[in-house]
């Protein structure tokens, strides 16, 4: 439905698109993650047409969207700012992009309503903007980008603005929403959390370029790099050298699935892959600050030589604050990475 071919975006001698190529399916939703400054946006802004490509192609349906200015490609854009019109009301600002297209005032009230039974805010349509909370707004945003029946709704930052607890909530909404209407979504965002809530698939940037795409499940589960790794919040890696399904560490030896490449590589640890016994069993380790986090506790493990670990404990079983642990490493949740370079 999207094909993006060798986009590629410079201002001035700095790359911010490196010869990107990207497909997004009828109906999939494509979460485009990754740290200020890697071109995701630039991204978003280059297929929506706000963003001339130095070189490259955007294809829509197979269609090369190069001739055709932002509003006439058929897309819905909804930003972290909402953009709403303070002036107009809830129902004015949602039949916007319907009454420039011409539909009759009739239809557009009667699509206008359906959006907001949709989204959450049934009879709203004569509310004031001003008298909206955050959450509301945005969900005003997201019925007005969605009521020209976009072929591509983008999402820039969608719920930047937002608290956690909310975020949470509404990227439960949103998945249900796009499944029930079969939107095809590409949206960019700096949260794992809420790129992973939301996604079909997960595509990660690093300095202009792709450094990995797959399943939420794929990439968390097997990071194609360390960046990857430690951009998702993996702290616990390690130069080693893979021997077999063992890995010479800092830490000792460490065991790694069958099949693993061999020689140099970084070793990573997922803090769930740590377990804890006595001192005699395995690295010894002192316990050191807890960190509550809902349904489970990280603890910071100081081994006597090496980097720190992160493991995850139950609430009942997680040390003390400076007990001395035994260590040991389930080797599903090892993952062997290429060295960084």
């Amino acid at each position: 439905m999207l094909e993006v071919d060798s986009a590629t975006v410079r201002f001035g001698g700095r790359t911010a698109l490196d010869a990107v190529d990207l497909e997004v399916a009828d109906h999939e939703i494509v979460c485009v993650l990754g740290p200020s400054g890697s071109g995701k946006s630039t991204l978003l802004r280059a297929v929506a047409g706000l963003q001339p490509l130095d070189a490259g192609r955007v294809f829509l349906d197979g269609a090369d969207q190069a001739p055709l200015p932002v509003h006439r490609r058929g897309l819905g854009l909804m930003f972290q700012d909402h953009q709403l019109f303070p002036h107009r009301d809830v129902g004015a600002n949602v039949e916007f992009g319907l009454r420039m297209h011409g539909v009759p005032r009739a239809e557009r009230e009667r699509r206008a309503g359906e959006l907001l039974d949709l989204v959450g805010l049934p009879g709203a349509d004569r509310r004031a903007v001003a008298a909206l909370s955050g959450g509301e707004q945005q969900r005003v945003a997201l019925a007005r980008a969605l009521a020209p029946r976009p072929r591509l709704l983008m999402l820039d930052e969608p719920l930047g603005q937002l608290d956690r607890s909310l975020r949470e909530r509404l990227v439960v909404e949103l998945r249900a929403l796009f499944g029930r209407l079969g939107t095809t979504v590409l949206a960019v965002t700096h949260d794992q959390g809420e790129a992973f809530a939301l996604a079909d698939r997960v595509v990660v940037m690093r300095e202009g370029g792709i450094a990995q795409e797959g399943t939420p499940l794929e990439v968390w589960q097997r990071p194609a790099s360390p960046f990857v790794a430690r951009f998702l919040g993996f702290d616990n890696l390690v130069d080693a050298t893979v021997t077999g399904t063992a890995a010479d560490t800092v830490w000792g030896k460490v065991p790694v699935p069958e099949g693993s490449p061999q020689g140099r590589c970084e070793l990573l640890v997922r803090p769930g892959g740590i377990r804890l016994g006595a001192p005699r069993d395995g690295l010894r380790c002192t316990a050191g600050v807890r960190t509550f986090r809902g349904h489970h506790v990280s603890v910071v493990l100081h081994p006597g030589e090496g980097p720190a670990l992160e493991a995850e404990c139950s609430l009942r079983d997680t040390p003390e604050e400076g007990a001395v642990v035994g260590v040991t490493f389930d080797p599903a949740e090892t993952v062997v990475l290429p060295v960084a370079g």
